[in-house]
C-alpha cells in the first residue's frame, strides 16, 4: 500500500519534470505569465528562510541564498560551505508542463557544490530570461543556444541538491509531495541507475531540455526532522 501510494504521487510529480511532448498543452490553467509581482516574495527574510528549509540546518545554515527579484536571482546571504539554496518558480520544470507558469509554485531546493556549478546556471539562465519578457519558446531557444555555444554544461559529476523543505509547493496536484534528494546525470540515464525498476528506489525522470537526467530518492523525514507520513506530509 504505501509503495502503491508513493508510485501514485510520483507519477504526479513526473508530470511537473518530464518534458513530455514538444507541444504545449492546449488547455491548462496557466496559458501565459502572470505579472511578474505574482511570483515574487515581497519580504526577503521570508524568502531566505523559505530557501533554507530546503536542506537540514547543518548544511542550509552555512549555504548561500539567493532571492528572485526584478533582475533575476541575487545573493542575499552568504554562504561558506558551496551550497546554494534558493526557492525555485514553476519555470523550473519543462516548457511543455502546464504549469509553467503558475505563481503559486514555490520550490525550496539546496544544491550542492558541483550542482550549483553545473545546474542551477541553467535555471538563473531561464529566469533571466522570463523577467525579461521572454516566452516560453524564447526561453527554450536560448537555453538551446548556451549549451551549443558553452555557456552551460553537463552537470559535474556528484551533482546533487536537497528538496526535504515541509513548506514546498512543487504544483497543484502534487503539492508538497515528499521529502526526497535529487542526483543530476548527464543525458538519458535512467538504465544505467537500474532506476524505476521494482524494488529499486530510485526514481528518474529524463529532461533532454536540460540535457539531465534526474533521479530522484524518497528520505523519512523532513529538513526539520519531522517525519513524513503515509500520505507524504
Amino acid at each position: 500500500m504505501y509503495r502503491t501510494m508513493l508510485v501514485a504521487a510520483f507519477a504526479l510529480l513526473l508530470q511537473s519534470l518530464a518534458p513530455g511532448s514538444n507541444a504545449v498543452p492546449a488547455q491548462t490553467a496557466y496559458p501565459s505569465m502572470a505579472a511578474l509581482e505574482q511570483y515574487l516574495m515581497p519580504d526577503k527574510k521570508a524568502e531566505i528562510e523559505l530557501a533554507r528549509t530546503a536542506a537540514p540546518a547543518s548544511i542550509s545554515g552555512n549555504a548561500e541564498v539567493m532571492v528572485l527579484g526584478r533582475d533575476g536571482y541575487t545573493t542575499a546571504a552568504n554562504g561558506t560551505n558551496g551550497f546554494v539554496c534558493i526557492v525555485e518558480r514553476s519555470w523550473g520544470a519543462a516548457s511543455t508542463e502546464p504549469e509553467f507558469w503558475n505563481p503559486k509554485i514555490r520550490s525550496p531546493i539546496c544544491f550542492n557544490p558541483p550542482a550549483a556549478r553545473t545546474v542551477l546556471p541553467i535555471y538563473l539562465m531561464k529566469t533571466r530570461s522570463i523577467v525579461a519578457g521572454k516566452s516560453r519558446a524564447q526561453v527554450l531557444s536560448a537555453t538551446d543556444a548556451a549549451f551549443a555555444g558553452g555557456q552551460l554544461h553537463a552537470p559535474a559529476p556528484g551533482a546533487m541538491c536537497y528538496m526535504m523543505s515541509h513548506q514546498q509547493y512543487l504544483n497543484d496536484r502534487g503539492k508538497s509531495w515528499h521529502p526526497h534528494l535529487m542526483f543530476f546525470v548527464s543525458g538519458d540515464a535512467a538504465k544505467t541507475w537500474g532506476a524505476d525498476l521494482p524494488g529499486v528506489p530510485v526514481m528518474a525522470a529524463n529532461d533532454p531540455e536540460e540535457r539531465v537526467t534526474i533521479m530522484m530518492v524518497l528520505v523519512g523525514h523532513w529538513s526539520d526532522g519531522t517525519a513524513m507520513a503515509v500520505d507524504g506530509h
